[in-house]
C-alpha cells in the first residue's frame, strides 16, 4: 500500500496507521499548499486506488478600520473602512453602530498575490451627526473557518458640534408679588462656557432683583415692568446658539376665582331683632375680611344685606301685629256674650234693660261670693 505525494520527505506528515486494510496519516501545521489531490494505492492483481481531495480554508486576519479622525465636527462627512486579508474563501463584513446593524455599505473583494487568498474590505459612509457622539461602530467577519467566532473591530465616535439651548421656568403663571427662576440648560461639545443672559436685546435692567448663577437666572418681587423676551446665549469652540423666553407678569385679581357670601349669610341665626342686626353685621365684616374675593373693589354698604334685615324686621312686627289682634277680638267677643246673658228671655225691651242690670249685680255677688 503506497500514499501519493511523498509523504515521506515531509516531517509535517506522519504515519498514523497501516494494515492491509487501512492506511491513515495525519498533516500538523496545514498550509495552503497542502491542498491538493491524495491517492491511496494498494499494489494488487489489478492494482486499486482511492483518490480525496483535500480543501484548505484561509483563516482571515483581524480586521482594522481606517479613515477615522479624531474628533469630527458635525456635518462633516465620514468614510470608515475596514479591511481583512487571507481568508479562503473570501469573507464576509458586517457593519454595527451601537449593536444595530448598517446595510448600506460598500463591498470590494481582490485576489492576493498567492492567487489562492482574498482582501475583502467595506466602506461605511455617512455624515456626522451629534446623536453619533459616543456611538460604537464595529465591524464584525464572519467566516466558515472561525467556528461561528467571528473577528470584530470596533472604534468610538467623538462628534463637535454647537451647544443646544432649551429654558426651563419653575412658574407657569407669574403674578405681580411672586418670584421666577429660569433655568439655561445647554449641551454641547466641547461643554459650553458659561451662559449670557439679556433682556431685550440689553443687559438686565435690575441687577438687586434679576440675580445670575451660572445658568440659573432668578427675579423677585416681580412688577409689569420685567415683562419682556428674556434671551439665553450659549456657545463653545464650535460655534453659538441662544433661546429666548417670553415673561408676561399677571395681576393678581384676575386668577381669583370668583365666589359669592350669601349661604354664610344663610346660616345665621337671629333671635331678636337687635340681636339679628348685631351677628349680621359682624359675619358679613367677618367674611369680607377673610374673602378678599368677595365684593372686590366696592367700598359702599351691602344692599343685599341691608334689605334682607328691613325684611326681617317688617316680617316681626306683622306677627306681631296679628296675635295681638287676634288676642284683643277673643277677649271682647267673651264681654259681649256675658253682658247679653239674661236679656234674651225678655217678653219687652224694658225687661231686657232690667235684667241685663241685673245680671250685672248678680254677677258682682258672685264675684264677691267667690272671693
Amino acid at each position: 500500500m503506497v500514499l501519493g505525494r511523498s509523504y515521506c520527505r515531509d516531517n509535517r506528515i506522519e504515519l498514523v496507521r497501516a494494515s492491509w486494510h487501512e492506511l491513515s496519516i495525519s498533516v500538523s501545521d496545514v498550509s495552503l499548499s497542502d491542498e491538493g489531490q491524495y491517492t491511496c494505492s494498494l499494489f494488487t492483481m489489478p492494482v486499486k486506488t482511492s483518490k480525496a481531495f483535500l480543501t484548505v480554508l484561509g483563516v482571515p486576519e483581524k480586521p482594522q478600520i481606517t479613515g477615522f479622525t479624531s474628533p469630527v465636527m458635525e456635518g462633516e462627512r465620514m468614510q470608515l473602512t475596514c479591511k481583512t486579508s487571507g481568508s479562503k474563501p473570501a469573507a464576509d463584513i458586517r457593519w454595527f453602530k451601537n449593536d444595530k446593524e448598517v446595510k448600506d455599505v460598500k463591498y470590494l473583494k481582490e485576489e492576493d498575490a498567492n492567487r489562492k487568498t482574498f482582501t475583502v474590505s467595506s466602506t461605511l459612509d455617512f455624515l456626522a451627526d451629534r446623536s453619533d457622539d459616543g456611538a460604537v461602530v464595529s465591524c464584525r467577519v464572519d467566516h466558515e473557518s472561525l467556528n461561528s467566532t467571528p473577528q470584530i473591530a470596533m472604534q468610538v465616535l467623538e462628534i463637535h458640534y454647537t451647544p443646544l439651548v432649551k429654558i426651563i421656568s419653575s412658574n407657569s403663571w407669574p403674578e405681580e408679588g411672586q418670584s421666577i427662576i429660569l433655568t439655561c440648560e445647554s449641551k454641547g461639545k466641547p461643554v459650553p462656557e458659561p451662559v449670557l443672559w439679556t433682556k431685550d436685546g440689553g443687559e438686565l435692567p435690575d441687577p438687586e432683583r434679576m440675580v445670575v448663577n451660572g445658568r440659573v437666572l432668578s427675579i423677585s418681587f416681580l412688577n409689569k415692568t420685567d415683562n419682556g423676551t428674556y434671551r439665553c446665549e450659549a456657545k463653545n469652540p464650535i460655534g453659538r446658539n441662544s433661546t429666548e423666553y417670553v415673561l408676561i407678569v399677571h395681576d393678581v385679581f384676575n386668577t381669583l376665582l370668583p365666589t359669592t357670601v350669601i349661604p354664610s349669610l344663610t346660616t345665621a341665626t337671629v333671635t331678636t331683632t337687635v340681636a339679628l342686626t348685631t351677628s349680621t353685621t359682624t359675619s358679613a365684616t367677618a367674611i369680607s375680611t377673610r374673602d378678599p374675593n368677595a365684593l372686590a373693589g366696592q367700598t359702599g354698604p351691602d344692599h343685599a344685606l341691608i334689605g334682607g334685615i328691613v325684611a326681617v324686621v317688617v316680617f316681626v312686627t306683622l306677627c306681631s301685629i296679628i296675635l295681638l289682634g287676634r288676642y284683643l277680638a277673643r277677649h271682647k267677643g267673651t264681654y259681649l256674650t256675658n253682658e247679653a246673658k239674661g236679656a234674651e228671655d225678655a217678653p219687652d225691651a224694658d225687661t231686657a234693660i232690667i235684667n241685663a242690670e241685673g245680671s250685672q249685680v248678680n254677677a258682682e255677688e258672685k264675684k264677691e261670693y267667690f272671693i
